[in-house]
């Protein structure tokens, strides 16, 4: 009796709290974790680079791409049950709403042995060249990648977890659990890495982060073994249906495209650096590898506060309150317009001073050339970001998977893939600097059209609930 008044006091709270307040503080916990998240990456680098060998910061960048595809598949799966947990929440279905959760993890825990069986039968040398390593950069990169393989498991369960309870409107669980785990690798990290510790260098970094993901992900248990879930764990709520394995897949495709176009684009643009720099290959990743953490810094904001946005979606879309849904999309699309616009200014005036805080950037002045140079293009676009954003999150917590795939493929698929392979033909390296700017541009002007099909169809979705209810 307790649970179900519980679980009634949460859907009230979901459906009829103002959407402002709703989604700053659904925001304010997981803007903590994903900056939690992008700090524990970047101390990473920040520590490797302490190392003072570029190889060695290069590497980061270089596995940062393998870790991509593995996070791509876990958000695929995360916020695929996400997604459809907040609007089966909605409709008040628990019980499917436990089987999808259930289901979800199981998926990716089969995923994550099948990493884990490559990592010890295979020589990774091959995919890591693929993904744009030099020779130089290459033992780094092996002894970076090997951890990260043996730790994946219990890193994609963490992130179904998070995802779930994020669905639920518990994203105070999920931070605690992101938290903890982020601040235990930033701890970590210099006793495995530095010399005067175990002094394993880049293996250490990735060590450090597979020990903190697999308690991360038993901090995130623990609220389901505990009871304070609406979704319930079971081993009988497995699924045997193919149907809910392809629908969580169908309901997770653009999170898989946008982290896995991000992957291939990480490749590419690796690819792209090398070649467009010649005998500074090396310092060339290093730099966008340097850019890439500390654009994930502030672009982690924007996206925390969007995940913040898509339970509130979820769970209005499914209880038919079209017109919440309707002022969520905006209240996502404006905040996060005002907050772009203020870091991208900062980030142009001090990208010397953000690139400079590395190691490898203080001592090799062509790595904090060309960091810097790149991140001063990113933040001159950073205010068309959000609208991107916005529609993507909308469509995919309202179920609309092809819509929300597209969109998902452009920023760093259909935009960003041609930039990389089309301007250094013509200018060169500034071409793979300034090619993520430009594909902003033309992913914000994709956008504006989808934005006023959204905003009609939640006004014509609430004008058929208002002709029923007035049906005698």
């Amino acid at each position: 009796m307790r649970t179900l008044v519980r679980d009634q006091e949460q859907y009230i709270r979901m459906t009829q709290t103002p959407i402002p307040q709703l989604i700053t503080k659904l925001a304010v916990p997981t803007v903590i974790s994903m900056l939690v998240t992008a700090v524990y990456n970047t101390a990473d680098t920040f520590f490797v680079a302490m190392l003072d060998d570029t190889a060695a910061t290069g590497a980061v960048g270089v596995v940062f791409s393998l870790m991509s595809l593995i996070h791509a598949t876990s958000f695929m799966v995360g916020v695929g049950c996400g997604s459809w947990i907040s609007r089966l929440l909605g409709r008040q279905e628990r019980r499917e709403a436990g089987e999808v959760g259930t289901s979800g993890l199981v998926m990716v825990w089969v995923v994550g042995m099948l990493l884990v069986l490559y990592g010890a039968l295979f020589d990774t040398a091959p995919l890591l060249r693929m993904l744009g390593s030099t020779e130089t950069i290459l033992p780094h990169a092996k002894a970076y990648a090997e951890y990260i393989l043996y730790g994946a498991p219990m890193m994609m369960s963490g992130f179904v977890l998070n995802n779930i309870l994020r669905a639920e409107g518990h994203a105070t669980y999920s931070m605690l659990g992101i938290a903890f785990g982020g601040i235990l690798n930033m701890f970590l990290d210099p006793f495995f890495i530095l010399p005067w510790g175990f002094g394993m260098g880049v293996g250490g970094a990735a060590l450090a982060t597979a020990i903190s993901q697999t308690i991360s992900m038993f901090i995130l248990l623990l609220p389901f073994f505990r009871g304070k879930t609406e979704v319930k764990l079971a081993v009988g709520s497995i699924s045997k249906k193919a149907t809910c394995y392809a629908r969580i897949v169908r309901y997770g495709l653009p999170s898989l495209t946008r982290q896995g176009l991000a992957s291939v684009a990480s490749i590419v643009l690796n690819l792209a650096a090398a070649a467009a720099a010649g005998t500074l290959a090396d310092q060339a990743i290093a730099a966008m590898s340097l850019v890439s953490k500390v654009f994930m810094m502030v672009f982690s904001i924007m996206i925390g506060i969007g995940q913040g946005f898509q339970p509130v979606m979820g769970y209005n879309y499914g209880a038919r309150r079209f017109d919440r849904a309707r002022e969520a999309f905006w209240f996502l699309a404006k905040s996060c317009t005002v907050i772009m616009t203020i870091c991208g200014v900062l980030g142009f005036f001090f990208a010397e001073n953000l690139i400079g805080v590395f190691g490898s950037a203080k001592s090799d002045l062509d790595v904090l050339r060309i960091g810097t140079y790149a991140l001063r293009a990113q933040c001159l676009v950073m205010p068309l970001l959000p609208l991107s954003v916005t529609c993507n999150m909308t469509m995919q917590s309202t179920g609309q998977a092809a819509q929300a795939t597209f969109l998902a493929a452009c920023r760093q698929g259909i935009c960003l893939l041609p930039m990389l392979l089309i301007l250094p033909h013509f200018i060169g390296l500034a071409g793979v600097q300034i090619a993520q700017a430009v594909a902003d541009v033309i992913s914000f002007a994709i956008c504006v059209p989808f934005t006023a099909w959204i905003i009609r169809d939640f006004r014509a979705k609430e004008a058929a609930v208002l002709a029923e209810k007035s049906e005698p």
